[in-house]
């Protein structure tokens, strides 16, 4: 197994660098993915790159972060990566868990390790509040309870699986991807790890959720979803009982 992290980044110029200084700790090779990002920023994730095990994929348009997350898991395996750790740039993300989570995957290499986020008093109650709904639909659109919490941007992939899902089938590309692929890799017959992982919601942190827009784009996901899983269903309901 050969894993590297994946960091997508839009303008988080001030807390990138200390999560890639301790992924680099944790001895992991590190993906920066800059997706069209201002002038400063671009600038700090320059100098990042320069660094011994740190490599850059810029995009010269904004993708969203899954379309930034799709082109570093396809660079990742350009590198010659296996799995891909995804983590996100703001700092909201236990880096201490990173040990855990790369001794799952080694345990267990063709499973998706899934990050289940403990949080502290510092998330927003809208934000937690609408993941629940989320992890309903997730759960019908499995028919399974696999998946923790789809939303979490902190998780492992196994490439080659992850790949085959994005060139095969459709995947959001903006805050729709994480859940939406999860979804597809369970559909795909991947198995899911669920770690739990504390997150935290800096107060100067910056958030890219625009919240009417993407909210119309995670309830599209869910409708196109169930449609898939009603066709896959007998599949889906086959395989639980065999399981």
């Amino acid at each position: 197994m050969k894993l590297g992290a994946v960091i997508p980044v839009y303008n988080h110029g001030g807390p990138v660098g200390g999560v890639v200084a301790a992924l680099r700790a944790h001895g992991l090779p590190v993906l920066l993915v800059d997706d069209a990002s201002e002038a400063g920023c671009a600038a700090v994730l320059d100098d990042l790159a320069r660094q011994p095990g740190v490599f850059l994929e810029r995009l010269p348009v904004n993708q969203g972060k899954g379309g930034a997350v799709k082109a570093g898991l396809l660079r990742a395996a350009q590198l010659g990566w296996t799995h891909a750790l995804q983590i996100d740039a703001d700092g909201q993300h236990d880096t201490r868990d990173v040990p855990a989570f790369v001794a799952a995957a080694q345990a267990e290499p063709e499973r998706l390790i899934c990050g289940h986020p403990i949080y502290d008093d510092s998330v927003p109650r809208a934000r937690l509040y609408g993941r629940y709904a989320t992890h309903i639909w997730v759960w019908i659109n499995t028919l399974s309870f696999e998946v923790r919490d789809s939303m979490c941007g902190f998780r492992i992939y196994p490439l080659a699986a992850t790949l085959r899902c994005i060139a095969h089938q459709y995947v959001g590309r903006r805050m729709d991807f994480d859940t939406e692929i999860a979804v597809r890799l369970v559909w795909a017959g991947v198995r899911v790890t669920n770690l739990p992982t504390r997150v935290r919601y800096p107060e100067d942190g910056v958030s890219h959720f625009r919240v009417w827009h993407d909210n119309v784009l995670i309830s599209a996901m869910h409708t196109r979803l169930f449609f898939g899983m009603l066709l896959r269903a007998p599949r889906l309901l086959w395989r639980k009982v065999m399981a």
